[in-house]
């Protein structure tokens, strides 16, 4: 059975000419002949080379890998149970799947508090991004969760200022923050300011807390995308010349004559911005925790990437050993910009065998009395039920997931939607619901009545898009809580949920489910 699919796909824009006659093993044509023009991968990248390791078109796509691990999220059902329930009476008229509570407070002072269990867990750079952050950020304020501003947001910026090598002005991550924080609403959510290497040479983060009043702050040592630093393509010689002079890697050298006459003539049309990779040790660490704590930070986070696993127990270690607020695990498979194709799909630790490796280990640290912060992890979540099993799975220590695709894909829809609207091209198969915001978006007339004719008619689509979807998988998400008797998160298990395959449970730990209750069953039926 193979896993991967190799040498053909839409992310890379290729195919196979026998597409029904494919070499399992290098996913070639069973018969490749002279005279074909090349259409896979092979043949691509024996015209446009290195162009062929990322996704395109860039820009404006997000990608997340087609590999087809050995056990996923699907390989588990959830748990309901027909009596009982968890806090909340046991009364019919009472425990109904709306009085589900899905707050979550974390922090080492239970300070954050969210209204439902995820939060974007890193934008930043990439074109997908910029252009809807304003959905993003309004409609993550409005639903009462987190959003994190991602790697090389200032460093991107052409209208950052500098002064001394310290940044003076940032008008990019001043407008991102500022969407945020102008919708916030009852004090629930959070903006998050990330840093890789060159964030934290440039010290964003002390400009966001000093300037921007940034209280949360994240440590990136990775994603489940790549195990290398981020980047993107820039199709502006300036601004290619700009980066590199700001300290990026930038290939080809945009200042070198010979490059800047290829570029001129058309033999290439983009350059690629890379940051550069982490060196984590872990002196370096705690003094990188003092310095923020001494700009101001209130709450410092950590992300992590789908690493080894020594990895892995470092990040716990770090985070437990120096009080961080909340630690993030990024399984592979992920991504929202345009991480190398291959290495998307091959790298990294996938989403069930990272997150039991989370589980056990932050058991291993709790077992012996040791400090841990609020665990959030991601695995490409899209629905409810996913979300339900990933915080089963992690029952007691996560207390969140981390989505990124999905939202953006949310807000993005809703903007299109809102042009179509704006356009009087209202799609067919949407315009039987209407052809105004007020009638397309279900969640449209609630929104008015909280916020006001004024504001809402300003509100962006993107951002009723994204609320709206937020707004389907919390109801969701209630109704399968309830079906299992858990009301509030705090009371979710591991035995919410059961394995389908004895792989599943060898893997995981999770019962397989011929186990479920045996010992109880018996009992029942011993009357």
């Amino acid at each position: 059975m193979s896993f991967s699919r190799i040498n053909t796909s839409s992310a890379t824009l290729t195919k196979n000419r026998t597409e029904e006659s494919i070499t399992p093993t290098s996913g070639m044509c069973v018969t490749c002949i002279d005279g074909c023009i090349g259409m896979c991968e092979i043949g691509k990248s024996a015209y446009r080379g290195h162009e062929v390791i990322y996704p395109q078109p860039f820009g404006v796509i997000t990608t997340a890998a087609e590999k087809k691990f050995p056990v996923d999220y699907s390989h588990f059902n959830i748990m309901g149970t027909a009596s009982g329930a968890f806090g909340i009476e046991a009364d019919s008229d009472k425990a109904i799947f709306p009085a589900v509570n899905l707050e979550v407070n974390i922090g080492h002072d239970k300070g954050i508090k969210f209204k439902l269990p995820w939060l974007i867990s890193g934008i930043g750079s990439t074109n997908i991004a910029k252009n809807n952050w304003e959905g993003l950020a309004i409609g993550s304020a409005l639903a009462g969760t987190g959003l994190t501003i991602g790697e090389n947001v200032v460093g991107m910026d052409p209208e950052t200022k500098f002064k001394g090598g310290k940044i003076v002005d940032t008008v990019d991550l001043k407008r991102r923050v500022k969407l945020y924080k102008d919708n916030q609403r009852d004090g629930y959510g959070a903006i998050i300011v990330q840093a890789n290497v060159e964030d934290s040479r440039l010290k964003v983060q002390q400009y966001a807390i000093d300037k921007l009043g940034v209280q949360c702050v994240e440590l990136k040592w990775g994603q489940g995308a790549k195990d290398i630093g981020g980047e993107v393509k820039i199709k502006d010689l300036k601004k290619a010349q700009m980066l590199y002079d700001r300290g990026y890697i930038v290939l080809p050298n945009p200042h070198d004559p010979t490059v800047i006459a290829a570029f001129q003539k058309g033999a290439f049309k983009e350059f690629e911005r890379h940051s550069r990779v982490g060196m984590v040790t872990e002196e370096g660490f705690a003094e990188t925790i003092e310095g923020l704590r001494e700009a101001g930070a209130k709450y410092i986070f950590l992300k992590t990437g789908a690493y080894r696993p020594v990895d892995l127990a470092r990040a716990i270690a770090f985070a437990s050993k120096y009080k961080l607020d909340l630690l993030t695990v990024d399984a592979a498979g992920g991504g929202t910009g345009m991480s190398p194709w291959r290495m998307m799909n091959e790298w990294g630790v996938p989403p069930v065998e990272l997150h039991t490796l989370v589980y056990q280990y932050a058991k291993q640290l709790a077992d012996r009395g040791k400090y841990l912060p609020a665990i959030s992890v991601n695995g490409g979540f899209t629905f409810e039920d996913q979300i339900f099993k990933a915080l089963a799975m992690g029952a007691p220590y996560v207390k969140m997931v981390g989505m990124a695709r999905a939202p953006i894909a949310a807000a993005m829809f809703g903007k299109n939607i809102g042009q179509t609207i704006e356009a009087q091209q209202v799609p067919v198969y949407i315009e039987r619901f209407g052809n105004t915001k007020d009638e397309i978006f279900v969640t449209a007339s609630t929104l008015r009545k909280e916020l006001g004719d004024k504001e809402f008619d300003k509100l962006p689509t993107g951002a009723i898009g994204l609320y709206t979807y937020y707004e389907r998988l919390a109801q969701g998400l209630r109704q399968l809580m309830a079906g299992s008797r858990k009301f509030s998160l705090e009371y979710m298990s591991r035995n919410d949920i059961a394995s389908l395959t004895p792989e599943a449970a060898r893997v995981s730990g999770i019962q397989y489910i011929m186990d479920v209750d045996e010992d109880e069953a018996s009992r029942i039926l011993n009357f």
